[in-house]
């Protein structure tokens, strides 16, 4: 498979995007064992009118939230917005100041409005950096509380973000070293991707992440299902998710369908 993925402003692989990607925590079980810190910064240049959009939409968050200090939505939308911006710094200290701005724009949200769905989500994606800039015993522990806001996020909203929390926690628990280390679990991988192509199986990141996790798995059976599901959601999907919003997402999922499907 090609890892050289996309990255725009809803995931968490390196060059991937927020609306729901997960991933920088696979090295979570390593750090105790001395493994490097690295910068989690993007591998490759970003296109310039996706750091604009990312960029204008964050100064937008910000400007939104100055003028509303007592709204959670407007919070959490910040929160969304630092996420998305702060993937696109390749300055280490850059990041991890605009992933905490986006930390405390969350809990903020939360403060507001306890039962705040989004709020839960964006604060465990913006978590999430920052567990993986820091990679060491602090962040093995930051680990079990983005699980929860995930988990939390999932009870009180299952379809937010095309189904985003149970695809997190898909991620979360594929990608990390399972039991002493980390919360890493096959079966609730699969159980947690299977569930978000369940409720959102029209979008594309969800049948992606299930077709991957069938590469780690070998289960070829798998793999061989959601390319053809994909064969069949891509044409609408395609009509359905459009504008700049949606141009780095298609610049990655159109990578690594070929790299899976070969197409």
């Amino acid at each position: 498979m090609n890892k050289e993925y996309f990255m725009r402003s809803r995931r968490w692989r390196p060059l991937r995007s927020v609306r729901g990607r997960l991933g920088a925590l696979v090295w979570t079980g390593l750090a105790a064992s001395g493994v490097g810190a690295g910068s989690g910064s993007p591998a490759s240049p970003v296109p310039a009118e996706i750091a604009n959009y990312a960029e204008q939409s964050w100064i937008t968050a910000r400007s939104h939230y100055f003028h509303a200090p007592t709204s959670s939505v407007a919070a959490w939308q910040l929160g969304r917005a630092c996420f998305a911006w702060g993937d696109l710094q390749t300055n280490r200290i850059q990041r991890e100041t605009i992933f905490a701005e986006g930390v405390a724009a969350c809990r903020r949200s939360l403060a507001l409005h306890s039962n705040a769905a989004p709020a839960f989500y964006y604060l465990g994606m913006n978590l999430g950096k920052i567990a993986d800039l820091k990679r060491n015993l602090a962040a093995l522990g930051m680990v079990r509380e983005v699980e929860r806001c995930f988990e939390q996020a999932r009870r009180l909203d299952e379809r937010f973000s095309h189904a985003g929390p149970d695809r997190n926690l898909g991620l979360l628990y594929r990608e990390a070293p399972g039991w002493p280390l980390s919360v890493g679990s096959k079966k609730l991988a699969r159980q947690h991707l299977q569930r978000a192509v369940d409720l959102a199986g029209d979008y594309p990141e969800n049948r992606l992440n299930l077709a991957e996790a069938g590469v780690a798995w070998k289960d070829p059976a798998l793999v061989t299902n959601q390319c053809a599901a994909l064969e069949r959601i891509w044409p609408a999907a395609r009509t359905n998710f459009v504008g700049v919003a949606w141009a780095g997402d298609w610049l990655d999922w159109e990578a690594r369908r070929a790299a899976l499907c070969g197409r």
